[in-house]
């Protein structure tokens, strides 16, 4: 039987049969859980090879960078083609840390920035070159690095 007009669990007329004092405990935790991350996350901060890297192994959703050496004389880096597969590796750009502010300071450290986003294999080639068109690879004091990076 009902009993002014509550149906048969009981409660307060107006207010939900579950008890509300349950939802403030359950988002403090799940907010807990997320400043967590948050946290873990900025402190450990992608993964960075060195150019001796020639295996790199991440998995999906990896961020990582490539740490560049440092070059002089106008020569920069470039990605060489054949560019790695789009469907395993994405480009995120590139960053720059700098040790001390210049002059006293130390030459820039360059990085590229990618992205895993499938399971494969690939093939990162990098060219420091002056010119960086076609033929780059055979000017004066062009280098290349080689990177081999699985996905799991």
């Amino acid at each position: 039987m009902e009993k002014n007009g509550q149906g048969s669990k009981g409660g307060i007329p107006g207010r939900p049969a579950w008890d509300s004092r349950l939802l403030v405990p359950a988002v403090a935790i799940a907010a807990l859980l997320i400043a967590v991350y948050s946290v873990i996350s900025q402190l450990t901060g992608p993964m960075v090879f060195g150019p001796r890297s020639a295996e790199i192994v991440v998995s999906v959703g990896d961020h990582f960078s490539v740490q560049l050496p440092r070059t002089a004389g106008g020569a920069r880096w470039a990605v060489a083609a054949p560019a790695p597969d789009p469907a395993v590796l994405r480009p995120a750009g590139g960053h720059v840390r700098t040790g001390a502010p210049p002059p006293a300071g130390p030459t820039p450290t360059r990085y590229l920035d990618f992205v895993a986003v499938a399971a494969g294999r690939t093939d990162l080639r990098l060219l420091r070159c002056r010119e960086c068109g076609p033929g780059a690879a055979e000017e004066p004091g062009a280098r290349s690095l080689n990177f081999r990076i699985t996905v799991g």
